[in-house]
């Protein structure tokens, strides 16, 4: 089972973390607390986010240093960022926030539906993510065992047809968000984000059908889940 993903929020003043809390609660998933743009990159030392919701107007550490640090780091710079800002400067302001490294920028008083919408479509490509490299790593250990001959014929049969069906349904629900995010005309960087999963899931397929009987030799490699 797909543990919850974590969501990271970042503002200053509690009234606003505890708003946002309010609002994402419905996701079910882990929220996390920062309030500051220090404290932030601690949580992301030590956990994976799905997404962070990073406040622009913060004392010390703004939103926009606290994004370089993290757009910096390699462990990090991948995760989603939504800046959320109370002031809106205009255009250079918004280019600002973009060339920070987010993939959206939204001006408080913010639509919670929208916000909500926005935060579940970075889970969803998360919780793919995830599931994408369960299925890789299984994969890669089949393909181990078979190379050393340590698993049956039966075994093997059996836990192919396991990883077949679990990468279907995985596949089923890649497909399902990108009809919905075609739909929506969602963040390009969402889309993006969406089209690189499916490339992914495409090459894990072909490999694992290259492990069926009749397929012949198995790759020596899986593809990479970068």
């Amino acid at each position: 089972m797909v543990q919850k993903a974590k969501i990271l929020l970042v503002d200053d003043r509690p009234e606003n973390l505890l708003a946002l809390e309010a609002i994402l609660s419905a996701l079910d998933q882990t929220l996390v607390r920062a309030s500051s743009g220090e404290e932030a990159l601690k949580a992301l030392l030590t956990d994976d986010f799905a997404v962070i919701l990073l406040d622009v107007q913060m004392p010390g550490m703004d939103g926009f240093e606290t994004a370089a640090h993290i757009k910096r780091r390699e462990r990090t710079r991948d995760i989603p960022i939504i800046f959320l800002t109370a002031i809106n400067h205009g255009p250079h302001h918004t280019f600002r926030g973009y060339a920070a490294g987010a993939v959206d920028y939204i001006s408080k008083p913010f639509d919670p539906w929208v916000l909500r919408a926005k935060v579940s479509v970075f889970v969803e490509l998360y919780m793919k993510n995830c599931q994408l490299r369960e299925q890789a790593a299984l994969l890669r250990l089949q393909l181990e065992g078979g190379g050393k001959g340590a698993v049956g014929g039966k075994e093997s049969a059996g836990l192919l047809a396991e990883l077949s069906a679990r990468l279907a349904a995985v596949e089923e629900q890649a497909e399902a968000l990108s009809k919905q995010l075609d739909d929506d005309s969602a963040d390009a960087a969402a889309v993006a984000t969406a089209a690189h999963l499916e490339r992914k899931l495409t090459g894990l397929r072909r490999a694992l059908d290259a492990l069926e009987p009749g397929a012949g030799p198995a790759g020596s490699s899986v593809p990479a889940q970068n």
